[in-house]
C-alpha cells in the first residue's frame, strides 16, 4: 500500500512552511498579481510599476541620490541604473552630480514627471481598491503593520 507525503506526520507538521501553504508564497502570488493588474492600469503610459516606485520616491523628495532611491526601495543599484535610464530617455528625470560631492548622482523630475504625480497615484489606488475589496480598513492596517514587522524582522 503507498502512502503520499501529506499523510505523513512530519508532513503536516511542516505544512505551514510548504509551497502553497506558507506566508513567503502567498506574499509573493500577491505581488505577482497586485504587479500583473498595476501594470496593465499603466500600460497607456509606457511605465511598469517599478518607474512609479522611482516616481514615488522622488515626488516626495526631489533630488534623491541614485543610492538614496534604491535605499527607500530596497534595491540593487545596478537595478535602478536601468529604470532611470529609460525614465531619463522618456524625459520623466534628469541626472546631475552634486555640487558638494561629484561622486554623488541626483536624479531630478522633469516637468513631464511632476505632472505624472497628479495623475499616477490614483490607478495605483485602483489596484490597491481591487485587491482589498472586502476587506476592512482596520484588517487592512492589521496587514500592513504585519508585512512591516516581517520587513523588520528580515533585514
Amino acid at each position: 500500500m503507498s502512502s503520499s507525503l501529506s499523510d505523513d506526520d512530519s508532513f503536516q507538521k511542516w505544512r505551514y512552511a510548504l509551497a502553497p501553504y506558507n506566508l513567503g508564497y502567498k506574499v509573493k502570488l500577491v505581488s505577482q498579481l497586485m504587479y500583473r493588474d498595476f501594470l496593465e492600469r499603466l500600460e497607456p503610459y509606457g511605465l511598469t510599476p517599478f518607474h512609479y516606485l522611482v516616481l514615488c520616491c522622488l515626488w516626495e523628495e526631489d533630488g534623491l541620490s541614485t543610492s538614496g532611491i534604491a535605499d527607500k526601495l530596497k534595491q540593487l543599484g545596478a537595478t535602478l541604473t536601468g529604470v532611470v535610464d529609460r525614465m531619463e530617455e522618456r524625459n520623466l528625470v534628469y541626472r546631475e552630480r552634486d555640487s558638494e560631492d561629484r561622486r554623488i548622482i541626483r536624479i531630478w523630475l522633469t516637468d513631464e514627471g511632476k505632472k505624472l504625480m497628479h495623475i499616477l497615484p490614483s490607478i495605483g489606488a485602483e489596484t490597491i481598491q481591487k485587491a482589498t475589496s472586502k476587506i476592512s480598513e482596520t484588517e487592512q492596517e492589521a496587514v500592513l503593520k504585519l508585512l512591516d514587522q516581517i520587513i523588520h524582522n528580515l533585514l
